[in-house]
């Protein structure tokens, strides 16, 4: 009996590892169907170029205002930030000691005035004195050499007196320009001009502002005509500039200033100076603006970015939008559907943007299908399911662009 139990089961195990060893291999999985990409097709159109660069903003004038004499600071005579006018007096240093030693000084004049007088009589006497022979010619000599030491005392004298005047006048610390006061950095109290002149504040003047970008050598020898015809101009000549530009904003010339908060400021300005050599670490050249600056919203210091027509502006190019570029280490490259939907990703060559979009300037037929939206979702060779991108598509990209 028990051997009959250990038979049974013995052929249970095997028929059951029978069945096992026949189930059938799992299936491969299927492959992924073709990935689904926006296209659009090139076009070639009459572009607005413009040329941007990020530049600085900074007074017209910036005059350091520092104490040139030692003395403690009495008092400050503005308002921090305010409104100065030219020669309107900031701050004020202790005088007593400068008074003191200016009437030293007008002390020490007076006695060489007297000596003056004593020499220049003493003289006079010596030369009758000669001629009636009770002197000798030594005498007389030392007797014009004792005037003539007494003149230069006199100058010294004079010269300690001006001196003595200008550092009492230096008490009295007064703005060169008018314009706009920074915070006092030195209050009262304080000693100042100790190891140096004391830099108190510093007034600048806004209106207009100076606005420095760079541009890269290549733009700037491609217009190199346009940067002289643009540049050179005066503040006489700027301010002329101003006003024309303001009478007819719709010419589209001078240029714009794009603030940090991505808003246009008002007034357009115009190029008044390049720089006399390229900065060899960067390959830029430093050019420098004038824009009207009435209202002060302007101030030294702040960043913006700075846009301006280029000289090709208005003729045909082929534009792609900017989403459409793969860019690595440099180089540029579109994914072009091509016959079959077949992806080619083909290097070109890129011009200036224009909004939104990037002028190809080679590399590129009016025509041909590129790859807008799902890029990162393709790469050669391979086939995809190609679907013209819709208008609400190319405004979001515009608009993300921007």
């Amino acid at each position: 009996m028990q051997l009959s139990s250990l038979l049974a089961s013995a052929w249970a195990a095997a028929y059951f590892l029978s069945l096992l060893g026949c189930k059938p291999e799992p299936k491969p999985p299927a492959a992924p169907p073709p990935p689904k990409v926006l296209v659009t097709a090139a076009q070639q159109r009459k572009v607005d170029l413009v040329a941007e660069a990020v530049g600085q903003i900074d007074g017209y004038v910036n005059a350091e205002i520092r104490a040139r004499v030692r003395g403690f600071l009495r008092a400050q005579h503005y308002r921090d930030g305010g409104q100065v006018k030219a020669g309107q007096l900031l701050f004020s240093i202790d005088p007593a000691e400068f008074r003191a030693a200016l009437e030293s000084a007008r002390g020490t004049l007076a006695r060489a005035h007297a000596a003056v007088a004593q020499s220049k009589a003493q003289l006079t006497r010596s030369e009758a004195l000669l001629k009636s022979g009770t002197i000798t010619q030594r005498a007389l000599e030392d007797a014009t050499a004792a005037q003539d030491d007494a003149l230069g005392q006199e100058r010294a004298a004079q010269a300690a007196v001006r001196q003595a005047e200008l550092n009492l006048s230096y008490t009295e610390v007064r703005s060169p320009v008018t314009g706009t006061a920074g915070l006092a950095l030195v209050r009262v109290g304080n000693l100042v001009g100790a190891d140096g002149p004391t830099l108190l504040t510093t007034v600048s003047q806004i209106d207009p502002v100076r606005v420095r970008f760079p541009i890269s050598e290549r733009d700037y020898l491609e217009n190199v005509k346009r940067w002289r015809a643009l540049s050179g101009g005066d503040l006489k000549w700027a301010e002329a500039e101003f006003k024309r530009l303001a009478a007819d904003p719709s010419t589209g010339e001078g240029l714009e200033l794009v603030l940090a908060d991505g808003n246009t400021y008002g007034a357009r300005g115009v190029v008044v100076a390049t720089d006399r050599e390229v900065d060899p670490s960067t390959g830029t050249i430093q050019i420098e603006a004038l824009f009207p600056n009435p209202e002060g919203i302007l101030r030294p210091g702040l960043y913006a970015r700075v846009r301006m027509r280029r000289a090709t502006s208005g003729q045909e190019a082929i534009v792609v939008a900017q989403r459409a570029l793969l860019e690595v280490q440099g180089t540029y490259s579109l994914a072009i559907v091509g016959q079959g939907n077949k992806v080619e990703l083909r290097r070109v060559e890129v011009g200036p943007n224009t909004g939104s979009e990037r002028v190809i300037s080679k590399g590129l037929a009016v025509g041909e299908r590129v790859v807008v939206d799902g890029v990162q979702k393709v790469s050669d060779g391979a086939i995809v399911v190609p679907e013209d991108a819709p208008v609400e598509v190319r405004a979001k990209s515009a608009q993300l662009e921007n």
